[in-house]
């Protein structure tokens, strides 16, 4: 088997594990389902993973360094501190949006992770974490945003993303970007940003 078709196959296990996860959840799920789902033998999963814990964690710690590329990478754009923060949160919402079945996993499966699975996990999350609050301090620090408490203003933007996940469906009522333009607002009002309003359109950065 070549290395590309090796890599193509723990991408189809990993889908098709993620999607079993969410609709039946962890424990409820065997290996063999996943290798049916997959198109393998369940002797042939083990030349991609070690276990079924395992799959799990590589689900869930590809969802986070996915997460933070993105959230970085949207921070790089050119301007003000409020302008990087603005692109950040456009993409952290956005991905959190169209990724929302792996987020659910994410959220609900951290307990089924051994302590240390768990712990690999959690310190991908402060590690995003800590890149948010980065962003918040800076805006702070430029006096352009008024910070609180930079902690807590996390902890409010990661909930609002994991509300657009919980709820966001395709064809509704606003599409995507406009339901980001409306999180993203109310997380500017939040900081206190003066222009807060103006800043957030359609041709926000980021978007």
């Amino acid at each position: 088997m070549t290395v590309l078709s090796e890599r193509h196959s723990a991408d189809v296990i990993r889908a098709e594990a993620a999607q079993l996860f969410f609709d039946r959840g962890y424990d409820a799920t065997s290996l063999r389902q996943i290798a049916a789902a997959s198109g393998l033998k369940v002797g042939s999963l083990y030349n991609h993973i070690d276990s079924k814990e395992h799959l799990l964690l590589q689900i869930m710690g590809r969802i986070i360094d996915d997460l933070v590329d993105a959230t970085r990478g949207a921070s790089l754009v050119p301007g003000d501190a409020v302008t990087k923060l603005q692109a950040a949160l456009a993409a952290h919402l956005t991905f959190h949006a169209q990724r929302a079945r792996e987020v659910f996993i994410g959220n609900t499966e951290l307990r089924s992770l051994s302590d240390s699975a768990r712990e690999v996990v959690i310190e991908k999350r402060q590690e995003y974490e800590l890149l948010l609050q980065g962003l918040i301090e800076d805006a702070g620090r430029a006096g352009l945003a008024e910070v609180v408490d930079a902690k807590i203003h996390v902890y409010s933007l990661v909930a609002q993303a994991t509300h657009i996940a919980s709820w966001f469906k395709p064809g509704g009522r606003m599409d995507l970007d406009e339901i980001v333009a409306v999180y993203t607002k109310l997380a500017l009002r939040e900081l206190n940003v003066i222009d807060a309003d103006t800043r957030v359109g359609r041709d926000r950065p980021g978007v």
